[in-house]
């Protein structure tokens, strides 16, 4: 009786396609195989495919110990660089001019250097304006008084209207806005718009070390008798 049998009967393991390169005639079915079986090689197209998938061996499998570690160190080797590389934009954000003493802050001249009260009237005379660093980093104007002392306010420089840096006019006696005409008298008073608000002030105090230091204004604004808009 002529009949096709099953002569060896390879594991799924064994049964691989020859595209992998690792079909073995001799563990390989020997004829066609038989129904009913989940397994076997049959053709398609003049290529051997396996109907049973390889399985993947223990030791091929990487363990998960070792996969989290690895994830670890790599994590660390980018972010050691990123965290150095943030650290100076970190301070560029700071203002420089923070770190007062009891809620102020310490003026400082155009090259950042803390402002000594001494030193400066030496060198700014009576009637004289000039640009610092004041509160929140905002430009800020120190006063000399015609006695020739430090006048106990400071004048917020940015303009009302636009957040233009008004320049002091020492020929007009006033602070004339570049951007849209906007002028302040010789204490920060808005005289002409379109700005619609006076010069924000800042309390000026010297220390024990004879450093100017600028403290915010929280009381009436004594140029207009109202409440200070800039706390608001």
């Amino acid at each position: 009786m002529a009949s096709t049998t099953l002569s060896t009967v390879a594991s799924p393991s064994q049964l691989c396609s020859s595209k992998n390169g690792i079909f073995s005639p001799s563990q390989a079915l020997l004829s066609k195989p038989a129904k009913g079986l989940g397994f076997g090689r049959e053709r398609n197209g003049g290529k051997v495919r396996c109907q049973a998938t390889s399985s993947i061996t223990a030791d091929r499998v990487p363990d998960m110990g070792k996969r989290q570690l690895l994830n670890l160190m790599l994590l660390g080797a980018v972010s050691l660089p990123t965290v150095g590389m943030l650290i100076p934009y970190t301070y560029f954000f700071v203002p420089p001019g923070s770190g007062g003493v009891g809620g102020g802050t310490f003026a400082k001249d155009a090259l950042g250097n803390d402002v000594i009260a001494a030193q400066w009237l030496k060198t700014h005379g009576p009637g004289d304006r000039t640009l610092t660093q004041g509160l929140k980093g905002d430009p800020t104007y120190l006063v000399v008084e015609n006695d020739k002392t430090l006048a106990t306010y400071g004048i917020n420089g940015v303009c009302t209207h636009l957040g233009c840096v008004v320049p002091w006019n020492a020929a007009e006696n006033k602070f004339i806005c570049p951007c849209h005409g906007s002028q302040y008298n010789n204490q920060g008073k808005v005289v002409r718009g379109p700005a619609p608000l006076s010069l924000a002030l800042a309390h000026v105090d010297v220390d024990d070390d004879n450093k100017v230091v600028f403290v915010p204004w929280v009381e009436t604004d004594f140029r207009t008798g109202e409440d200070p808009w800039w706390s608001a």
